[in-house]
């Protein structure tokens, strides 16, 4: 069966719904338009490609108390980062998938770090992790959107991995399940050291 991670064609300034029915007439607005798959949620794993050994892309969010953070923080952490909105159904679709996954890669010195770029933060992200019972997974935030320039991306949800020297290992474009077998072998193989030049790509 072939997957298909639609990404959006559309300007990354350009202004879209921020919650189902209401139209955002301000000047700014969320700058992205949700990433969707054509059925279901895909494994993750058919959604990336070959390994690299780029740095990872110098995300900055800040965390539900105002505190300026970056993944530099996190070193020496495996890090499953999602880029995301409530206002986004594929994103909201694939988010409990993440939080499945948490658990099961704590030992492996793994973390998830979702970041929201909803406008209003914490407000609005709060209330969606008690409908979806959400409780392990923390509130990081980026309402200006400040990230999408950096990945030069026009849509969300968008997901990265990175590994513990800090490189890009994977990423994926569009919604998907992280909640799988081979998600968790390969980081489990990133656990070991075994990634870019290496070849641990679930197939």
């Amino acid at each position: 069966m072939s997957v298909n991670f639609k990404r959006p064609l559309l300007s990354r300034r350009s202004i879209i719904a921020a919650a189902p029915g209401l139209a955002v007439s301000a000047a700014w607005g969320n700058r992205a338009r949700a990433q969707s798959t054509d059925s279901g949620l895909p494994d993750a794993a058919d959604g990336w490609g070959q390994a690299t050994t780029a740095a990872a892309p110098p995300l900055a969010f800040s965390d539900v108390d105002g505190n300026k953070l970056t993944l530099k923080a996190y070193h020496g952490h495996i890090l499953v980062v999602n880029l995301w909105a409530t206002w986004c159904g594929p994103c909201t679709d694939e988010l409990p998938t993440f939080a499945a996954l948490e658990p099961r890669i704590k030992s492996l010195g793994g973390l998830v770090l979702p970041i929201s770029i909803d406008l209003t933060g914490a407000e609005v992200v709060r209330p969606f992790y008690a409908r979806a019972k959400i409780t392990n997974l923390p509130i990081l935030l980026d309402p200006q959107g400040h990230n999408l320039d950096v990945l030069n991306a026009d849509g969300v949800p968008i997901t990265l991995i990175i590994d513990r020297q800090g490189k890009l290992a994977a990423r994926v474009d569009g919604a998907a399940d992280w909640n799988t077998p081979r998600v968790l072998a390969f980081l489990h193989e990133l656990a070991q050291g075994h990634n870019g030049a290496g070849g641990a790509m679930p197939v």
